[in-house]
């Protein structure tokens, strides 16, 4: 059994909170504010990878996904965004008619793809109806593949712009084949922060409200918080325990995800990027907080591949997926690529000294040689 005296601390004020870890108690503000600004990286990622290993052993998680943007136009213009094109100015823009979107999609679904992550930019023409028609496309055309969509930020905008009630939108939504939302647009929820980053955005206590309602139609989301701009320590503290608040309600969240900044293209590019201390710290921290939350995600888009690989040594038990075709961070500068089959994302867990497993989105594993078979009569069959 490991003990405080096992992980020769060097920053000795760390001690009391290694105690409380390794007895599994949950840590407060004060602690959280401690493990995310000390110099003691070493330590604060050992307690991590032991709260990891105690959840998870030597399983790391991974799963073949794509994602679908139906729009980039967008009336929220956020200084953190270089992926949206102004509503008044679309020379660069796109927005898919439900049919394009579907044979977008199917331009890299196959039987192995198990889920299509969709979310996109706040175009006032696309309402309620439209993500209706599209779902159920979708659902027809790939009824084996899981939809996740439609952060909470799209949901608020969506329910407005259609002038319904954001349980009705939800209720038909879920009946359309929305399987699950994805944690996007949570940023970080001080309000100081919001208003340099994105003023025209949901706040970020409307952003929680919505994912109670989310969890009560049991839809179940996952959540993320975007570091590495302007906030504070005590800023990314305060986001994971009101994230984790909400989880002690709802139990609603699957999986969290810190999202590294990528300042390249966006109004704030005079802030440099994330730096890897940072990046394994707040992952570590993350794990540490945000005790409810049963998976941590390094997303290997925004950390890279290496440093995706040293976080599951700091908390991290999942990898996200294939991708393919990822357009928000790449806008952003994101050099990692657009997308990796398994073999390379089993190597890198392997490499780091983990055990992959092939899941579906709701974390079931999946045979390593899983590929659905679907007959010429089930792939043009509805599951509505």
């Amino acid at each position: 059994m490991t003990t405080t005296a096992d992980l020769r601390l060097i920053d000795r004020s760390l001690a009391p909170i290694a105690d409380k870890v390794l007895a599994g108690v949950r840590l407060d503000r004060a602690d959280g504010i401690a493990i995310a600004t000390t110099n003691d990286l070493l330590a604060v990622g050992r307690l991590a990878n032991i709260v990891r290993e105690r959840l998870h052993g030597d399983r790391t998680y991974y799963n073949v996904n794509r994602h679908l943007n139906p729009t980039n136009v967008c009336v929220a213009s956020c200084r953190l965004c270089a992926f949206y094109v102004p509503w008044r100015d679309r020379g660069e823009g796109w927005t898919y008619t439900v049919e394009q979107a579907v044979e977008m999609a199917a331009r890299d679904v196959d039987e192995s793809v198990s889920e299509l992550h969709i979310v996109g930019g706040l175009h006032p023409k696309l309402r309620v109806d439209y993500y209706e028609a599209l779902f159920r496309a979708l659902k027809e055309r790939f009824p084996w593949v899981h939809l996740k969509a439609l952060t909470m930020i799209e949901l608020d905008f969506i329910a407005t712009a259609s002038r319904i009630d954001l349980g009705d939108l939800i209720a038909r939504l879920k009946r359309a084949g929305l399987d699950s939302c994805p944690g996007g647009g949570a940023e970080i929820f001080a309000d100081h922060v919001r208003r340099q980053i994105c003023d025209h955005k949901t706040d970020g206590r409307r952003w929680l409200e919505i994912a109670r309602e989310v969890h009560r139609a049991g839809i179940r989301s996952n959540c993320t918080m975007l570091y590495g701009h302007v906030e504070t320590a005590e800023d990314r503290v305060d986001h994971l325990l009101a994230l984790r608040d909400l989880q002690d309600e709802t139990g609603g969240f699957q999986c969290m995800i810190p999202l590294a900044f990528h300042p390249e293209n966006t109004e704030l590019d005079h802030l440099p990027p994330t730096g890897g201390r940072l990046d394994v710290q707040t992952i570590a921290t993350t794990r540490l907080i945000l005790d409810n939350v049963p998976h941590l995600k390094a997303y290997w888009i925004m950390l890279g591949e290496k440093i995706a690989q040293v976080a599951l040594h700091f908390g991290a038990n999942d990898l996200d997926g294939t991708v393919v075709d990822e357009r928000i961070t790449s806008a952003a500068g994101g050099t990692a690529g657009t997308g990796l089959d398994r073999r390379r994302l089993e190597y890198l867990i392997r490499e780091a000294g983990r055990t992959p497993v092939l899941r579906d989105t709701l974390y079931r594993p999946l045979d390593p040689s899983f590929a659905v078979s679907v007959s010429p009569v089930a792939a043009g069959s509805s599951t509505s």
